[in-house]
């Protein structure tokens, strides 16, 4: 059974994870309109997976017996400068999450509860994965700088994503 500060800390988490979700989902459609349907196509793979990160959660309170409370989300920015500055914000925003994950590990710790402690295992190893991918991405559009060859070719290799 889960104590209620580890069960509160997991429903806060799950509100974190459908944000990033719904961010990237905004950032796809910023990379939309800007005509990069790869990085369009790479964010909205990564909202899925973000998504998908809650529902892990979610089904864990669920299987402990606990009750999953979903709390409101802020609405992301609509228009974002691309896609420079969007990877530098993923990148941002996944050191955010990697701190909030650590912390609720760190909780999980406090209150000796071993089973979400092996369950968030996964998620500090995700988390290194995210902050490499988007560090990647960031230092690859260094490179390209303003050459738009090199921009396209890299829109080309993200919409690989996944296939």
């Amino acid at each position: 059974m889960l104590s209620k500060l580890v069960a509160d800390a997991l429903n806060d988490q799950i509100r974190h994870e459908v944000h990033s979700s719904y961010l990237y989902l905004a950032m796809a459609a910023s990379c939309e309109a800007a005509n990069l349907p790869g990085f369009a196509h790479w964010l909205k793979v990564q909202s899925r997976e973000e998504y998908d990160h809650a529902m892990k959660i979610y089904e864990y309170l669920n299987d402990q017996g606990a009750r999953v409370v979903l709390q409101a989300i802020d609405a992301p920015p609509a228009e974002y400068k691309v896609p420079h500055e969007i990877f530098k914000q993923v990148l941002e925003h996944e050191k955010k999450i990697t701190a909030l994950i650590h912390r609720l590990y760190g909780t999980a710790v406090k209150e000796n509860d071993y089973a979400t402690q092996n369950m968030l295992q996964w998620f500090v190893k995700e988390q290194v994965e995210e902050e490499k991918n988007a560090t990647a991405i960031v230092e690859q559009l260094k490179m390209v700088g303003d050459a738009p060859a090199g921009l396209i070719m890299l829109d080309r290799y993200l919409a690989q994503r996944g296939k």
